[in-house]
């Protein structure tokens, strides 16, 4: 049995049958023994011909004629981030664009972007460029690509299509790949026949071996033909995937492929292989779906004598369920999360431990720590679940790190942009911010946040079994009090000197109703927000003072002032309330 076996701890190939064995340098070897230390390939006799007349050692030769084929700089790590551009940047798509980044960065090497344009139907300038706008936006800035540039562009494979129809009649002059005319009603029939017998639905080869003058007679009369890239019958290939380890496939479950269609354009795993060669691509870093792809891609390496790179399947990002995250699952595309609120550095962040991690229980990272940390061996090979609530919260977490005046800036754009908000600046917005920010994790919960504090739910809230029990420990009183405090201007004019105001008025209101703690605050509370619960009591009654007198909240926007709210409270009957439970929820029905 012909084998050859790379050595990885050694750096040598050993080539031969049994009893011959040879011990070849890589620096000084022809191309084909030239490989990645990945690749182990593995033959059975009759592989020593890819097909009549062509032996395994025409690999090592490249014509005088074909395209030139670039040399790897040794030891640089290139990786390359290749999307379609038929949609939206899938989070999975991010991922393998992270991964492949924080890679490149981590070993110095070169990361660039490639745009896999060749389903021409599907494919849009538009979409293209939504992408490109997301991998901005998330920081992976690329070294190579579109709008860039580079040694090895052009960078979309629609601008590609000599150099695969080079390399295609490279392949068909060697004997590696032959011309076939089956009709589609042919191929149809082929399956149905192996549908029959239970055997897999691989083309039948009925081409591979036609006589040139049947083939001369097919090209005379103008048939539409493919180009199919010949198979070996026997044999298996393996390679040492960088996260999955040992894969094998068996060559005879493949079959004949196409690598050119009949309308002349070049089909993705022979465009794939040729674009990584040419761009000296060092490693593969893609997603599992690829990993079937591996086996067609080596056998065209092999026959156009490339150098192989490494390769990395990423496992999958999965839903909750274990399926794969789609659509039905919510928002899943890099556009909808931005939308939504999410900050890039916690995109970032989140989409880099779906499936890697540095050993330790730290979760929070930048981008930069990312790039120190990252190695590919501690990627998990198995499927990493897609944790909507844990996102959110790791959002907050970056959002409430950002610097005081990037945060305060960031929610005061939203407010004003939201028409809450008349301005985006100012010592309103400035202490909104800091009073408000535990409470927000995504920028569009902003909103909420502060409409909910300029808001008044009084009667609601007293409806409520909570607000009740606070009803019936003297809120009456309470309120009587406060409404003669807020008449004398003793209220307003705490509420002029700050905080520090606040503190002297709050403790001798409190005085004055021998009240102090929970029996102090949670009437105030009530009868000053309309709820129960929120931020600290006196910087929200601040807030809402200095709202007032600002005049920086919109008109259209619900806000009910500390005057109306005094005017609300001089129109409850409190009897009423008492006496009767029913009334009372019936006016915080109307009221709602």
């Amino acid at each position: 049995m012909n084998n050859i076996i790379i050595n990885k701890n050694r750096m040598t190939i050993v080539v031969g049958s049994p009893w011959l064995r040879i011990r070849i340098i890589p620096e000084m070897a022809p191309p084909i023994f030239r490989q990645s230390p990945s690749l182990y390939y593995r033959t059975h006799k009759s592989f020593s011909l890819f097909c009549k007349s062509i032996s395994i050692s025409g690999l090592s030769s490249v014509d005088a004629a074909s395209p030139s084929i670039p040399n790897r700089v040794d030891g640089q790590v290139r990786v390359r981030f290749a999307p379609s551009p038929t949609g939206n940047l899938h989070v999975g798509g991010a991922r393998t664009a992270l991964f492949n980044y924080l890679f490149a960065r981590s070993k110095g090497g070169k990361f660039v972007l490639r745009i896999e344009d060749t389903d021409l139907e599907r494919s849009t300038r538009e979409s293209e460029e939504a992408m490109l706008q997301d991998l901005s936006w998330l920081g992976l800035d690329w070294d190579e690509g579109p709008g860039v540039g580079g040694d090895y562009g052009p960078y979309r494979q629609s601008e590609r299509n000599v150099l695969y129809k080079q390399y295609a009649e490279k392949l068909l002059k060697s004997g590696y790949v032959y011309r076939c005319f089956c009709s589609n009603v042919e191929l149809e029939k082929m399956k149905e026949i192996a549908k029959l017998k239970q055997l897999p639905p691989v083309y039948t080869g009925k081409w591979a071996n036609a006589p040139d003058e049947q083939v001369e007679e097919q090209l005379e009369k103008g048939t539409p033909y493919t180009y199919r890239f010949r198979v070996p019958k026997e044999g298996s290939l393996q390679i040492d995937d960088l996260i999955r380890g040992e894969v094998s496939w068996n060559l005879d479950t493949l079959g004949d492929f196409v690598i050119m269609r009949s309308n002349g354009q070049p089909v993705y795993n022979f465009c794939v292989t040729v674009d990584d060669a040419t761009m000296a691509i060092s490693h593969v870093i893609r997603a599992e779906e690829h990993l079937p792809n591996t086996l067609r891609q080596a056998l065209i390496y092999r026959a156009l004598g490339f150098q192989m790179p490494y390769f990395a399947h990423v496992s999958l990002i999965l839903a909750p369920d274990r399926s794969k995250l789609s659509k039905r699952h919510g928002a899943t595309s890099v556009g909808q999360f931005r939308e939504m609120g999410y900050l890039p550095q916690a995109m970032v962040n989140y989409l880099a431990l779906l499936g890697w991690g540095d050993g330790t229980e730290n979760e929070f990272y930048t981008l930069e720590q990312l790039v120190e940390k990252f190695s590919i061996d501690r990627v998990n090979k198995s499927g990493a679940i897609f944790d909507s609530t844990k996102f959110r919260w790791m959002n907050g977490q970056h959002l409430r790190s950002l610097p005081s005046k990037e945060l305060t800036k960031l929610i005061g754009q939203r407010w004003k942009s939201a028409g809450i908000l008349t301005d985006s600046d100012g010592l309103f917005i400035e202490e909104a911010v800091e009073v408000l920010k535990d409470g927000i994790e995504l920028i569009t919960d902003a909103d909420n946040a502060l409409s909910n504090l300029l808001s008044y739910p009084l009667y609601p809230t007293l409806a409520s079994p909570e607000g009740k029990a606070v009803l019936q420990d003297g809120l009456p009183e309470v309120a009587a009090s406060l409404l003669a405090n807020y008449d004398s201007g003793e209220l307003q004019d705490a509420l002029e000197e700050g905080l520090g105001g606040w503190k002297t008025w709050v403790k001798s209101f409190g005085k004055s109703l021998k009240r102090k703690g929970k029996s102090l605050f949670m009437p105030l509370r009530v009868l000053l927000t309309g709820k129960l619960h929120g931020p600290d009591m006196g910087a929200t009654a601040l807030l809402l003072h200095r709202a007032e007198t600002s005049n920086v909240v919109a008109t259209q926007v619900r806000f009910v002032t500390l005057d109306d709210r005094f005017k609300i409270l001089r129109e409850i009957k409190w009897e009423s309330f008492n006496n009767d439970q029913n009334v009372l929820e019936s006016v915080a029905t109307i009221s709602n």
